[in-house]
C-alpha cells in the first residue's frame, strides 16, 4: 500500500482556513483521549472529549470538516459497512410504531432543503422535536441538510436528534461523484448513557441564516451556523450560551480506528498555547493535553474503508460569542 509521508499532513494543515495562526485572544482547552483499541470497524472506539478552561467561560469555537490531503488521488471508495469481528448482540434497540422507513422533505428552497427519516427502530427513542419556523416535526431519528452544487444535490450535514450526533462533509471535489461521511461530533454537555450522547430538549433551524439552535436537557443552548461550504471544507461556528453547565465536556469527536489501513481517524495533530510548533501522534497514542488551541484528527495514509471521509478540525476557542 502506498505510504504517505508527513508532508501531506503539513499540506492539509496549511490549506485549512481554520488552521491560521492562533490569535492571542483564543483560549486553550483541554482534550482527553478516551479511545480504546478494538477489532470492530463499526464501533466508534475513538473518543476525544473537549473540556473548557477552568478560569474562563468558553462561548464559541469552530469545527471544520476538510477533505483529506490525498483526495485528488482517490478514484474509487468503499463506504459499505464492515461488521467483521463485531458483536452487536448487546446493542439497545428501541422499536417504533413505524413498520418501515419513512422519509420526508419538510423544508425546501432552490439552494437548501432538509430531509428527515423515521426508522422502525433506533437505539434511543425519537423524542426531540425539530422546529423550522412555526412548524414542529416529531419522531425524527435523522435529519439531513442538502444543498445544490453544479446542478447536483449534495448532502453536507446530518444530525441524529435522539443522541445529538452530527456528521459533516465538504462539497464533492470534481474528480469524484460523491464522498463518504466518517467521524461524528457532539456539541453540548456530553454525558454517557450507554454511549456518549448529548441529551437534546429540542432543535430549531433558521432558514434565513442556515443556523441550528439546540436546547439541552442539562441546561443551556448552542447554535451551530454554517459559515462556508466549498470543495475544500465545511466550516461551522458554534456559540454556547452562558448557562451551559461547566461540569461536562462541551464537545466530543467520535470515530473508528482498527488499523492504519482500516480507520476513519488515524492521527492527531495539535497546537499548544504559546507553543512554537505542531505536535503529532497516532490517535491511539495521543496523550491528551490541557493547553490546546487547535486540533486536527484525520489521516495521512489511505484506508480500505471510507477513504474519502473528511478530516475534522476544532479551533478558535473563545470567551466571546462571535
Amino acid at each position: 500500500m502506498l505510504k504517505f509521508t508527513g508532508i501531506f499532513l503539513a499540506v492539509a494543515l496549511l490549506s485549512a482556513p481554520a488552521f491560521s495562526q492562533a490569535r492571542k485572544s483564543e483560549l486553550a482547552v483541554g482534550v482527553t483521549n478516551l479511545s480504546k483499541p478494538n477489532f470492530c470497524a463499526e464501533d466508534d472506539n475513538v473518543e476525544l472529549d473537549f473540556h473548557a478552561p477552568k478560569d474562563q467561560k468558553l462561548r464559541s469555537f469552530m469545527i471544520s470538516a476538510a477533505h483529506p490531503s490525498y483526495i485528488g488521488m482517490v478514484v474509487k471508495d468503499n463506504d459499505q459497512a464492515d461488521f467483521t469481528a463485531c458483536d452487536m448482540s448487546q446493542d439497545t434497540v428501541v422499536p417504533t410504531k413505524t413498520p418501515k422507513i419513512i422519509r420526508q422533505t419538510f423544508w425546501e428552497t432552490p439552494k437548501y432543503w432538509l430531509t428527515g427519516y423515521t426508522y422502525p427502530s433506533f437505539w434511543r427513542a425519537a423524542k426531540v422535536p425539530f422546529k423550522v419556523g412555526d412548524k414542529v416535526f416529531n419522531d425524527l431519528h435523522l435529519v439531513q441538510l442538502w444543498t445544490r452544487f453544479h446542478g447536483q444535490p449534495q448532502e453536507i450535514l446530518v444530525v441524529y436528534p435522539p443522541d445529538g450526533y452530527w456528521r459533516a462533509r465538504p462539497l464533492t471535489p470534481d474528480n469524484l461523484s460523491w464522498t463518504a461521511y466518517g467521524s461524528s461530533f457532539l456539541v453540548g454537555p456530553v454525558e454517557v448513557a450507554g454511549r456518549p450522547i448529548v441529551d437534546l430538549k429540542d432543535i430549531a433551524f433558521d432558514p434565513d441564516t442556515i443556523t441550528f439552535t439546540m436546547h439541552f436537557q442539562r441546561g443551556g443552548s448552542a447554535t451551530l451556523h454554517i459559515v462556508k461550504a466549498d470543495q475544500d471544507h465545511l466550516a461551522m461556528q458554534v456559540v454556547l450560551s452562558d448557562d451551559v453547565p461547566d461540569n461536562f465536556p462541551f464537545a466530543a469527536l467520535r470515530s473508528m480506528f482498527t488499523t492504519t489501513f482500516n480507520n476513519d481517524v488515524a492521527r492527531v495533530a495539535w497546537r499548544r498555547q504559546n507553543g512554537k510548533s505542531w505536535h503529532e501522534a497516532p490517535v491511539m497514542d495521543f496523550p491528551g493535553d490541557a493547553e490546546i488551541t487547535q486540533i486536527w484528527a484525520g489521516r495521512t495514509a489511505p484506508s480500505r474503508h471510507n477513504l474519502s471521509a473528511p478530516d475534522m478540525m476544532f479551533s478558535q476557542f473563545s470567551n466571546e460569542a462571535r
